[in-house]
């Protein structure tokens, strides 16, 4: 057993990675309190929850926000009173589903830019060594997790930096 997998390192390994979450987490926010992103967290959440999904009933989106109906949508009315999603008839009467307007999509692409402009000036200041250990570490802390696909991880640690 190597000296980081011994339990006691496990323990601080994990809050150092915490601080350290908690400073990632701030470069990636500044790109959504821009002047053309006046919209709120949660608001942002539910954007990318419908773009992730590509349209969605108002139930099936409070229970991925873990929020009630009514608190669900009164959240797309806001964002379709911004111009942001657009609502459709469901499949049946009764239903609604969301999807991602034109505004919305541009919204989001803008967002996506401006974090990666600002992962890139942060980056920039790291040496090419530690930008491929960043990498390679959070390839495997991605296949760790089991979320998303961890082939598609673990391939891009073989990439040239």
């Amino acid at each position: 057993m190597g000296a980081l997998d011994e339990p006691s390192r496990l323990v601080e390994l994990a809050a150092a990675i915490d601080d350290f979450a908690g400073t990632f987490n701030q470069v990636w926010e500044r790109a959504h309190q821009t002047p053309t992103t006046q919209v709120p967290a949660t608001q942002m959440r539910v954007l990318f929850i419908v773009e992730r999904r590509g349209s969605v009933n108002v139930s099936g989106l409070a229970a991925e926000l873990e929020a009630s109906v009514p608190s669900a949508s009164r959240l797309c009315d806001r964002l379709q009173a911004g111009g942001l999603l657009v609502r459709d008839p469901g499949p049946n009467r009764r239903e609604i589903t969301v999807r991602l307007s034109r505004d919305g999509q541009s919204l989001l692409d803008e967002v996506r830019r401006a974090r990666r402009e600002e992962l890139e000036r942060v980056l920039a200041a790291m040496s090419p060594g530690s930008r491929t250990a960043l990498l390679t570490g959070l390839a495997h802390f991605h296949a760790a997790t089991g979320l998303g696909r961890a082939n598609e991880a673990s391939d891009s640690v073989s990439r040239p930096a």
